[in-house]
């Protein structure tokens, strides 16, 4: 599926749950595709991107954001804290906000570097161990702490449990969100992100039905 037929469903979606328009960033989740694939969706003019890795987006956006303009990217996957000076100077918005010593680390560097990109706190719906993100009971400290020290939150973040249904997740984050005075609510993929927008997604982050079917990693 294209770009466009993307795009055309996010509108599509927008205006069937009564949503402003324009009111929904769409994320091109671009991990571990082949160059080309990426190349082609920039070439149409899709400007928001979103990847996993450091390393794999310092290898090929700076080039790409010396010839193309206007290229924003998000950083989606957990992020170490020895990679956050590297983070914080490649990407636009680090969607992945999880833990203390990763709020400290980037408020410490935001100060020393001058700027900092935008900040969702990624949180763990389902409490699921083997995943990342805040605990719902540990959330309002968490979102307290942050803005303590001076950190641009905009929102929150959530990927569902696979076997479980989305929309209580998703009901769940906005609930979160309203209650903490937030307005960013990033959820929702290749197969829900048109339920996601009937629950208020602000961002939607979308891999594989816009790029096919990604390699897995070496």
């Amino acid at each position: 599926m294209s770009i466009h037929d993307i795009k055309s469903r996010v509108v599509d979606a927008e205006l069937k749950y009564n949503r402003p328009p324009n009111s929904t960033c769409l994320i091109a989740v671009s991990k571990l595709q082949p160059d080309e694939r990426v190349v082609t969706v920039i070439e149409a003019g899709h400007q928001e991107f979103g990847e996993n890795y450091v390393q794999e987006a310092a290898a090929k956006w700076p080039a790409w954001r010396a010839k193309y303009t206007n290229l924003k990217l998000h950083m989606l996957g957990p992020l170490q804290t020895n990679k956050a000076r590297q983070a914080i100077e490649l990407f636009d918005c680090i969607q992945s906000l999880d833990r203390p010593k990763l709020a400290s680390t980037i408020a410490r560097l935001a100060q020393e570097l001058g700027k900092c990109p935008d900040l969702f706190i990624q949180v763990n719906t389902g409490a699921e161990s083997q995943k990342a993100g805040v605990l719902v009971k540990d959330l309002e400290n968490f979102i307290v702490d942050c803005r303590a020290k001076d950190l641009p939150i905009l929102g929150l973040m959530a990927i569902p449990p696979v076997d479980e249904e989305v929309s209580l997740h998703f009901a769940l984050l906005k609930k979160l969100a309203d209650n903490n005075g937030l307005t960013g609510l990033s959820m929702g993929m290749s197969d829900d992100f048109e339920k996601a927008i009937s629950f208020g997604a602000t961002h939607v982050r979308v891999g594989s039905a816009i790029f096919g079917s990604r390699p897995k990693r070496s």
